[in-house]
């Protein structure tokens, strides 16, 4: 007799919310909802879903909420089915990697429609709709009222912009120029640094969990890595833009001391505790180029997402396209010229025991462009990454016990790696039981 299984995939349903907010200039918002499809198959394969449901042929009744066309067409397909897709999109997953020219390579061949790898489901590409803009404040230098302006951002948004940071203008405007221009040098110049060896310190590459991921994503990404700041090799750097990356370096980093200081007060300690429990170093500097989509309704440049370090400086151009996640509604961050933005990581959140938010953000496709940004992670150097890192204990109370258990950077990174951007969190995994009561 054949049996009846229902296999529901929901997602959430945000609700409209009022913004208000100094630091991120926010100029549209979404209302996502989603009418699931219903459809029957028979299921042979007792794999067919991934794991041993049951031995014998039964139907199964699939509710589907945004599910990507290989999902369907694999379900869709009797015995193997999903492995034959799941095959051919390996397939091609490979095929373009193997070019190593990445998504600049599809643009330059003049290709008017987007390869279905890189379609997202409708969920992770939902566009907002116009709202009035509002325009970014500037602060002046007074010590205490930045730091009060610091603590509400990272508690409200996870997020705030910098001006007056002391970075001229000009070493940021050579950034962009300078990744600009490696991403658009003849390919067989990119090609050199093409690689998904995470043993190499400069890397190119399209999509980093390209195998991981359910769908491609469109950009590109020069990736450079480094233990000190002080002893970086540029001459294993592009020549193209390796003088401009140094510069910005060495800037950056009186601007990461000042930011560990800030955020210390901000959370009512001494001004150098973060930087005393040796994870506030700069390790990783991303240069991205967001090539013009023929189709940006379909896509996404980066998927949903909180990152998994300490911190991260951004540095954008003027295109736009950056949203992040408040509130259960996606909220545009309009560029302010000669700015950075900061965010909030989720190590951060676990060691001020969710003093500071870490917030989920992205990246949308646009026919205008490309796109570049520069993002300048900090994380805890290579002989810390296995040490333990828990709730700050100064920050612990009896109304605010202990949320998180101690882990390893390693650890965390192994854990948010495994899952690749699947848009759920990994923090909610390092949970204490009694958190989650």
């Amino acid at each position: 007799m054949k049996r009846t299984k229902e296999v529901r995939r929901l997602i959430p349903i945000p609700s409209a919310t009022g913004i208000n907010i100094v630091y991120i200039t926010p100029s549209k918002t979404c209302d996502c909802t989603h009418t699931p499809t219903q459809q029957k198959f028979q299921v042979i394969d007792p794999w067919a879903f991934g794991h041993p449901l049951l031995s014998t042929p039964f139907c199964i009744t699939v509710y589907f909420h945004g599910v990507d066309s290989w999902e369907v067409a694999a379900i869709a397909n009797n015995g193997r089915g999903r492995d034959i897709e799941l095959d051919d999109k390996m397939r091609e997953l490979k095929q373009f990697d193997e070019t190593k020219v990445g998504v600049r390579g599809l643009v330059d061949s003049g290709a008017a429609k987007i390869p279905r790898i890189f379609i997202c489901p409708p969920e992770s590409r939902q566009r907002l709709e116009e709202q009035p803009e509002m325009q970014a404040a500037t602060v002046p230098y007074r010590r205490a009222e930045i730091v009060d302006e610091i603590r509400q951002a990272l508690q409200t948004w996870g997020f705030f912009q910098m001006v007056n940071h002391g970075i001229p203008t000009g070493v940021l405007d050579n950034l962009l120029r300078s990744t600009r221009e490696f991403h658009e040098q003849p390919k067989e110049m990119r090609m050199e640094f093409y690689t998904r060896d995470c043993t190499r310190k400069v890397k190119y590459y399209s999509t980093g969990d390209l195998y991981q991921t359910k769908t491609a994503q469109w950009r590109d990404t020069l990736s450079c890595d480094f233990d000190d700041t002080s002893k970086i090799d540029l001459g294993s750097f592009p020549e193209i833009c390796r003088n401009e990356i140094g510069d910005y370096l060495n800037r950056l980093h009186g601007l990461k001391n000042l930011l560990a200081e800030l955020l210390s007060e901000a959370l009512g300690l001494s001004s150098n505790h973060l930087a005393s429990l040796e994870c506030f170093d700069i390790q990783r500097l991303l240069c991205h180029y967001y090539p013009p989509c023929p189709e940006p309704d379909l896509t996404i440049g980066i998927m949903k997402h909180s990152d998994p370090y300490i911190l991260t400086i951004l540095l954008q151009d003027n295109i736009g396209g950056l949203q992040i996640l408040h509130k259960n509604q996606w909220v545009d961050v309009t560029p302010v010229q000669g700015s950075l933005l900061v965010n909030a990581g989720d190590l951060l959140q676990l060691i001020t025991n969710d003093h500071f938010k870490s917030v989920e953000h992205r990246v949308v496709a646009t026919r205008a462009g490309p796109r570049i940004s520069a993002a300048c992670f900090i994380y805890p150097r290579n002989k810390n990454q296995s040490k333990p890192y828990g709730p700050v204990k100064e920050l612990l109370s009896d109304k605010n016990p202990q949320k998180y258990r101690e882990t390893s950077f390693l650890d965390y990174i192994h854990y948010f790696g495994s899952k690749g951007l699947d848009g759920v969190k990994a923090l909610p995994h390092f949970q204490l039981i009694s958190a989650n009561e």
